[in-house]
This record gives structure tokens, sequence and C-alpha cells, in this order.
């Protein structure tokens, strides 16, 4: 999710309708499930960056499609639970002044401490019960691993690392791990870019020097 519960303790008792009255008007977004409303809390910047990353990958590959991508502030319905998905692919025509994504084809969810539970339980399982949904992404953000569900494998989570590439099957689009995470400032991107750092270095020094040795002999 793009925004954090604080605790379970903060879910505020409502009925739906009370929710879904309520929801357009309040400053902070909340989510609702088993009858209560838990307001949500800001992001960190790596939280940011990898829902920004994939999002406008997402816009840039769909441009021209019927196929629409939103950021956080569109909620998911099921049955009588309401979430916000830090990203979300919708590929059919919704109003503009519709708060839903009515038939969400792909959904990311990126993971922290305080989300990973819920967002690997709760709402996986509301998730993949969604008729039109097609894969359910989990990115993490503490480290570099990206678990992608899909409907076709039942479901079946697969694992992408750096040096991996990811392809969105339900939208035809492949990307990289480290496009994804281009910008992430962890360890596992930190140990990676001075490894490539040395790599790119040694590769330079090897050109350099055969280089020179043509030009001696």
């Amino acid at each position: 999710m793009a925004l954090q519960p604080k605790s379970e303790s903060d879910g505020i008792a409502m009925t739906e309708e009370e929710y879904l009255r309520t929801e357009p008007d309040v400053e902070v977004r909340r989510e609702y499930y088993d009858g209560r409303a838990y307001a949500m809390a800001g992001s960190k910047r790596n939280h940011n960056i990898l829902s920004g990353n994939i999002a406008g990958e997402f816009r840039n590959h769909l441009k021209g499609s019927p196929c629409s991508t939103f950021s956080a502030d569109i909620k998911v319905a099921f049955g009588k639970s309401y979430f916000y998905p830090d990203v979300i692919v919708d590929c059919t025509e919704t109003e503009g002044d519709s708060y839903f994504a009515n038939s969400p084809v792909i959904i990311v969810e990126v993971l922290s401490k305080s989300t990973k539970r819920m967002d690997t339980t709760t709402k996986l399982i509301h998730y993949i019960n969604l008729p039109t949904l097609k894969e359910y992404v989990l990115v993490e953000q503490e480290t570099v691993c990206i678990q992608v569900l899909r409907k076709s494998k039942h479901w079946q989570p697969e694992y992408f690392y750096l040096g991996d590439v990811v392809t969105f099957e339900s939208i035809g689009l492949t990307l990289s791990v480290e496009e994804i995470y281009d910008r992430v400032d962890n360890q596992d991107m930190r140990e990676w870019l001075s490894q490539n750092r040395v790599y790119e270095k040694n590769v330079f020094r090897r050109r350099v020097f055969r280089g020179t040795a043509r030009t001696i002999c």
C-alpha cells in the first residue's frame, strides 16, 4: 500500500455506508475492512520512488491503449472491504469522477515492515479473488526482491532479483529489476551499484591497455 496504517487499534468502527459517505471528504485516506476504517500514515522515500517508477513505466507503455494506470488514490472494492493499492492497471472505461478501479488487471503493493503482513495475507486473499485480476505484484523496499503471483500460474509466487527481468504478462511489458529499483537507496542497491562501478572500471582499464598495446605494436 502507498500509505501505512498506524496500528490495528487506530481502526474506527463504522458501517460500510458511513465509510463510503465520509471517505471523499476526509483529509487522511482510510482503508476499510472488518467493519473498521483505518487511517493511513505517510510513506518513506524509497516507497514513493518504487511506486512512481512502476506507475511511470506502466503509463508510458500503455499510452494509446484502453488501459489506465492509477497510483494510491483509487480504491479497489471486494465485498465490504475497500483498499488503496500503490499501483493499479484498469482496462475498462471508468467515469472521470469515480473513486474506484472497477476491473483491475494488475495490482502492485510496495511492502514495508508495518504493511507486509497485511499485504501478504488479508489483501492477498481479497485481491486474488477479484474476477478481473491477472497479476498481483509485491515489491520489497528494504531489500531488492519482487514477488509476482499470476492467475495463469494458479497464484503461485515467482521471485525476481537484481539481474533478472520481470514480464507483466497482462499488459505485455518487460522491465529489468534494476529499472524498477532505479534511484532506490537500500543495502542491496548500494552493493549492486558498487560492484558495477568496479566492473566498469576494470573493463575500461582492459580496453585502454589493449588499445595501447595495439598502438605500440
